[in-house]
């Protein structure tokens, strides 16, 4: 049976910090940096949404903009 640190030693990230922004939604913002960088990052495991803001026009939202730190794991 593996030890816990036998276990725990493939678990090892990198961490990069992402800003997504959306028109319509944080949800949306989120989603959005997600999928541009899975078009050049393999293996994001999670995320962590750090900051949320967005711009007000005339007493609205205009735009959302969402700050996430993604981990991913290294290869070889």
């Amino acid at each position: 049976m593996p030890t816990r640190a036998a276990e725990s030693k493939d678990h090892v990230y990198k961490i990069l910090d992402l800003v997504g922004s959306s028109e319509k939604s944080i949800e949306d913002a989120i989603q959005n940096a997600l999928a541009r960088a899975a078009k050049t990052i393999r293996d994001m495991k999670w995320f962590e949404v750090m900051q949320t803001r967005g711009d007000i026009e005339n007493g609205a939202v205009r735009h959302y903009q969402v700050t996430l730190r993604v981990g991913f794991t290294l290869e070889g």
